[in-house]
């Protein structure tokens, strides 16, 4: 595709949702990058904070004030209900979501696979906190509102240092540079250059509601806790105490599923493996997915345990969790 796509500007309302994280966050120097207090900004000081927002139609909605690290059920459920409302209104063309960066990629999941809609819900953030003196969060937000505005935008997007990702793509890759973000093969869906789109392929198709999206989505919000789903790494010299000692924890939470982030194509220590096949024959579900940070998981016939491909560990947790809600 690899062309300038301008687009005309979606109508409506873009709702802006802030729930912390760095993008929020303040430090007692300018040059410090690492030791900074997220989630300390509110949204209507972001909004402030970039001056491209300015005469746009925007509201501003302050779901939670955390560091992403921190990100639980209950801020996802209040996250959730709040788009579910925004969506819902006729005046609203799209939202934004303003998130930490450490836990983006599990949340842009969680939505792309929660809320289908045709409306675009873009998620944006920081590497810096706002008190940095080259701070990235003004910028990274006036290129998610440019996003979410855009005619053909759909879906769950994430916008950071100029790149463009799907929601079901996206990963953290790196610790502190400003693109810390990345889709792995598939690359950037596009670039936000000068306010304007540039894509490389076209948006993602959204789904379609259905009645076992809408159960999925209401069994969501109503649950006090998602299905106990651990993850598990294979590894030189790894061996089968782990599982076995999750297969005892207290009945009140008992263990329903295990992700194992396998070596290269989802290879499983021997030892760890028996552990897992164990499990498995005790009703815990099990799945494998690789630790590789590029490719993905090709079958295997014959294997005892099942592979998931084409998500990362994190996200083939919160899969495998969601599967287990809707049984």
């Amino acid at each position: 595709m690899n062309q300038s796509n301008k687009g005309l500007a979606t109508p409506g309302v873009t709702v802006v949702l802030a729930t912390g994280g760095t993008i929020a966050g303040r430090s007692a120097q300018v040059d410090d990058h690492v030791g900074y207090l997220a989630g300390q900004i509110g949204v209507v000081d972001l909004l402030a904070s970039a001056p491209g927002l300015t005469g746009l139609p925007l509201e501003g909605d302050q779901v939670a004030q955390i560091d992403s690290k921190d990100m639980s059920l209950p801020v996802w459920q209040a996250l959730v209900r709040r788009l579910v409302h925004h969506l819902a209104r006729a005046e609203v063309g799209s939202v934004v979501i303003t998130h930490g960066t450490d836990t983006l990629e599990e949340t842009a999941y969680l939505l792309h696979a929660l809320l289908p809609s045709n409306k675009p819900v873009v998620l944006t953030c920081a590497m810096r906190p706002a008190s940095a003196l080259m701070a990235d969060g003004p910028q990274n937000l006036m290129d998610a509102v440019a996003l979410s505005r855009h005619a053909s935008a759909t879906g769950v997007l994430v916008v950071c240092a100029g790149e463009v990702h799907t929601g079901l793509e996206v990963n953290k890759v790196h610790t502190y540079r400003l693109d810390a973000f990345d889709s792995g093969d598939a690359g950037a869906m596009g670039v936000m250059e000068m306010g304007q789109l540039r894509l490389f392929r076209a948006f993602p198709v959204s789904a379609q509601s259905t009645a076992a999206s809408t159960l999925q989505l209401e069994r969501f919000l109503l649950t006090e806790a998602l299905p106990r789903v651990d993850l598990l790494t294979s590894h030189a010299d790894a061996d089968g105490d782990m599982v076995r000692a999750l297969l005892v924890r207290p009945a009140e939470r008992p263990l329903r599923g295990l992700v194992v982030a396998g070596t290269g194509n989802g290879s499983v220590n021997q030892p760890l493996e028996d552990a897992l096949v164990e499990a498995q024959a005790g009703g815990v579900r099990v799945v494998r997915t690789t630790r590789c940070a590029r490719g993905t998981v090709l079958e295997r016939p014959g294997h005892a345990l099942p592979e998931i491909s084409g998500l990362s560990p994190v996200k083939a947790r919160l899969a495998l969790a969601l599967a287990l809600l809707a049984d």
